[in-house]
């Protein structure tokens, strides 16, 4: 952090906070204060990092889907672009958000659980048809609109472009899964 530019100073004060107070649960500072993850990529090239990072807080203050259901949404896609760091987090937040750990490995390993929830089978099969490409098929389109209304779809949809950028930014620059020492447990997740 000291040695960072003035174009760099703000964007990296700016997502320390926002990591601080939105991003708990997995490690995203190191003992140092650097920032890990997709963050130090973001903050390598602030003409690029900070539009993306404005997107990421959009996204993740006052979410109107319900937790478990971006848990799922990001897990698809960070499984379906094998990246591992924002499986490394997002396993860790979505065990902290209720889902068991047979339905996360599931995903994980690229397939659908079988005893999914109705909110998380369509969030399921949203994600997975947005990653796979082409149009969204309009019968998925409208079981989430039906459940998620449009605005809570339309922020699904943000969500899950935002993940595929934030998952290729991790295999783009091979960012590692932190070492964890099991002495020292993330932060808890505020519910």
């Amino acid at each position: 952090p000291s040695e960072l530019s003035p174009e760099q100073r703000p964007l990296y004060d700016d997502m320390r906070k926002g990591i601080e107070a939105n991003f708990k649960g997995f490690i995203a500072i190191n003992g140092a204060g650097q920032l890990i993850g997709p963050w130090n990529p973001w903050i390598r090239f602030p003409k690029f990092g900070g539009p993306v990072w404005e997107l990421v807080k959009s996204l993740s203050t006052a979410p109107t889907l319900p937790r478990p259901v971006r848990e799922i949404a990001i897990l698809v896609t960070g499984a379906h672009f094998h990246s591992a760091y924002e499986i490394y987090a997002h396993v860790l937040v979505a065990e902290l958000r209720g889902i068991t750990d047979d339905k996360i490995a599931t995903i994980v390993a690229g397939q659908r659980p079988g005893d999914l929830t109705r909110e998380e089978a369509v969030a399921y099969d949203l994600a997975a048809a947005l990653v796979s490409g082409g149009v969204l098929p309009a019968l998925t389109y409208q079981q989430a609109v039906r459940l998620f209304g449009e605005e809570g779809t339309a922020e699904f949809i943000y969500l899950v472009g935002l993940y595929c950028m934030v998952s290729v930014t991790l295999n783009g620059f091979d960012v590692p899964v932190p070492d964890v020492d099991e002495s020292r447990k993330p932060p808890a997740v505020n519910s």
